[in-house]
């Protein structure tokens, strides 16, 4: 009998041990990915629970804050969103935000989630409880113009000097449903600015509306958005038609070289030179100047140029910004394009200087636009040189103004030896002339940034006001 009850004592204390083993081992796992730091009047909560087949006894979500329990949900009511995200994961998601909480109130704040699954047949539930600590943040930023004298040409761009609090807001110019980012007024030479101070260049491009609105805006990361509206006049801007005729010899000439350097591109027949060139003049071209928009995101922090930009010397202008272009073949119209930039043409292969100090972001081949270099000159304006016979420069050179890039040519989807040059706005192609002119420069940019750093009595001075 003392054996018996040895070995019977000893086999209950084996599965206490594997009763509380089994217990602790399985619990579920959760793990979150929203809320972030900021929560605001909209927000999501949304976690995952790792557990054997995503069986779940039980699972209780709340919010604490300021002493009080909120419950957010639970397995058994409808609250929360769940969805099997793998064999033994599920996803759970709700939304999270004064909006969908009233109770939610300034300060700091906390999920709390227990899930608990079945283990030992049934007999026991494992749990685990989780938190995630967060800030519910309900006050919007705040947004207000600085600057005076807002003058934007259709397919062109501007400046704004601006304030946004608190200082961890996005801020920047809404044109229409663009957005174009601001930064520190410090990043462009403006000294002794305070944090709040801020600039933007922004563009209101060829294809939008006249009457597209344009205004500041600043938004936190708990997604609290404030807009504040500011003077601009915009000024329409006639673009020419031109027709383009296509000869076969120019076909012969273009597409068999921009085919054998753009291997991302198929057609179906690459003896059919018309339809070839109409893949390239319409996909290629689309994907190219995505490619050009993509570059926006490689733009410095900081304002690399203080100078106006240059203009290819002694060149003829063959075409300008936002022709609306026809296309001929053989007295037939087959295609129509807007061409976004100049033409400039003086002789063959002659150097193509840098505009303005930058440095290199892209140099090498880009479809329709051949042998091409764009400079990045930070704060987002960039510039494009395409059709290059040759290129001198790579990716993150540092180049000064008036410096050589490389030399005019015809590759590309260009009918002469000439250079198609261009500015770019965060991306959003826009007229050089602008850009070209020592006044306007002065005027709508360096003017601007100078009265920025003004002291107070100094900026009133300047705008005329008492």
């Amino acid at each position: 009998m003392r054996i018996a009850g040895t070995v019977l004592l000893f086999v209950l204390l084996l599965a206490a041990r594997a009763f509380l083993l089994a217990s602790r081992a399985a619990r579920p796992a959760v793990e979150f990915a929203q809320p972030g730091a900021l929560v605001g009047r909209e927000g999501t909560l949304a976690f995952t629970v790792a557990a054997p087949r995503g069986a779940l006894s039980s699972l209780e979500v709340a919010l604490e804050q300021n002493g009080t329990r909120v419950p957010l949900g639970t397995l058994a009511d409808n609250a929360l969103t769940l969805a099997q995200a793998g064999e033994d994961l599920v996803s759970v998601s709700r939304p999270l935000g004064r909006t969908s909480v009233p109770q939610l109130a300034e300060g700091p704040a906390r999920i709390v989630v227990t899930a608990a699954r079945p283990v030992l047949f049934g007999l026991r539930q494992a749990a685990a409880t989780a938190t995630r600590d967060f800030t519910v943040r309900l006050t919007p930023p705040r947004v207000g113009i600085v600057s005076l004298h807002h003058f934007i040409n259709h397919g062109g761009s501007e400046l704004v000097v601006y304030r946004a609090t608190p200082p961890d807001v996005v801020s920047g110019v809404l044109v229409g449903d663009r957005e174009f980012p601001g930064y520190p007024a410090s990043a462009a030479g403006v000294t002794g600015a305070d944090p709040s101070l801020h600039v933007a260049f922004f563009a209101l491009a060829w294809d939008q509306d006249l009457g597209a609105p344009i205004r500041l805006f600043a938004r936190d990361a708990a997604g609290n958005l404030a807009t504040a509206p500011f003077d601009y006049r915009v000024f329409p801007k006639p673009f020419r038609a031109s027709r383009i005729d296509i000869p076969d010899t120019f076909l012969q000439r273009v597409v068999p070289a921009i085919l054998e350097n753009t291997p991302s591109l198929t057609v179906d027949d690459p003896g059919d030179l018309l339809a070839a060139f109409l893949r390239i003049n319409r996909d290629l071209r689309h994907e190219n100047n995505a490619t050009i928009e993509q570059l926006a995101a490689r733009t410095g922090d900081r304002m690399l140029w203080s100078q106006p930009f240059l203009q290819l010397g002694n060149s003829k202008v063959e075409a300008s910004f936002a022709d609306q272009r026809t296309y001929l073949y053989h007295g037939e119209e087959v295609d129509r394009q807007v061409h976004l930039g100049f033409d400039l043409a003086v002789t063959a292969r002659i150097p193509v200087r840098a505009a303005n100090d930058g440095v290199v972001i892209f140099a090498g081949w880009l479809g329709i636009y051949g042998n091409c270099v764009v400079v990045d000159h930070g704060l987002g304006v960039q510039s494009l040189y395409a059709h290059l016979s040759s290129v001198d420069v790579k990716d993150g050179d540092r180049v000064s103004r008036d410096s050589v890039l490389g030399r005019s040519g015809m590759t590309g989807l260009a009918g002469g030896d000439h250079l198609h040059f261009t500015m770019l706005v965060h991306g959003v192609q826009v007229t050089p002339v602008d850009w070209w002119s020592r006044q306007w420069v002065e005027d709508r940019i360096l003017r601007k940034l100078r009265e920025a750093g003004a002291p107070a009595g100094a900026q009133a001075a300047a705008a005329g006001t008492p």
